[in-house]
């Protein structure tokens, strides 16, 4: 797959909407993921995502349905601690000024995320030995969790408590839907990432992905790219698929992903225009 087979990318940025979005599963044990009027939301207790996933909306019903969900959500925080949610949207979702009007709404943009995709046959065959002093471990246990948040920690500088959770409750309950690997030098976790595979879906997801910054430009970040496809070629998987910061973008491109679009995080807290 090329940034130019136009045609098959749109084909595929199809099947991702319908299966990953539209048609979107449980990703958790705990999770409840509702079609209700023009959107699918995702719910779930305690530290777990909530938001709109997928939309079915025009000029006439858009502003409509984000005050619903804006009602929904804000009910709920009154029981579960707060409103907080977000709501996914994509650049090809309509009606085209869908940012606009949620910025009217009271939402607040994040950075906007790059979704790429790239065969998983492409990737099997990239080299997975690691630099000389670094072994792979793949994450099994609650020290292993803690492991990756340490990276997580150096990497990113923030605490990531509802990943953390995530990963548990994943490891504990579905185990088969997760692969958690961290780069070891010596004793230290040095780099870290995850893949999650729902069954019955062509796309498995890699999130996570980040290395101490001491140890970056070693090829830590592809060497967890090809242990993940080699993983998810083995269970039958054709395409992995990663929501892409800027910075891993450009790596991510040059091991074979294709651009499928734009995604931006729209913020809910509580607030309204």
């Amino acid at each position: 797959m090329t940034t130019t087979d136009h045609d098959e990318l749109l084909k595929v940025r199809d099947r991702y909407d319908a299966q990953m979005r539209r048609d979107a599963q449980p990703d958790t044990p705990h999770a409840r993921v509702e079609r209700v009027g023009g959107v699918v939301r995702r719910t779930e207790r305690g530290l777990g995502w909530n938001g709109v996933l997928w939309s079915d909306l025009d000029e006439d019903t858009a502003d409509a349905e984000i005050a619903a969900q804006v009602a929904y959500f804000g009910a709920r925080g009154q029981e579960e601690g707060g409103p907080e949610f977000e709501w996914k949207l994509y650049a090809h979702d309509r009606p085209a000024d869908l940012g606009d009007r949620l910025l009217a709404a009271g939402f607040v943009p994040e950075a906007p995320e790059t979704l790429l995709v790239a065969r998983t046959e492409d990737l099997a065959s990239l080299p997975v030995e690691p630099p000389e002093g670094v072994t792979l471990r793949v994450v099994t246990d609650e020290a292993g969790v803690d492991l990756m948040m340490e990276v997580h920690r150096r990497a990113f500088g923030t605490e990531r408590p509802r990943i953390r959770q995530q990963l548990l409750s994943l490891l504990r309950e579905e185990p088969d839907t997760i692969e958690a690997v961290v780069a070891m030098a010596g004793d230290a976790p040095v780099s870290a990432a995850r893949m999650e595979m729902r069954p019955g879906s062509a796309f498995a997801g890699l999130w996570g992905g980040g290395t101490d910054p001491q140890w970056r430009g070693r090829g830590l970040y592809r060497l967890l790219v090809a242990h993940r496809a080699r993983v998810a070629a083995a269970r039958g998987i054709p395409y992995l698929q990663v929501d892409a910061s800027d910075d891993s973008r450009p790596i991510l491109e040059r091991l074979g992903f294709a651009v499928l679009g734009v995604t931006t995080p729209y913020l809910w807290t509580g607030g309204g225009a």
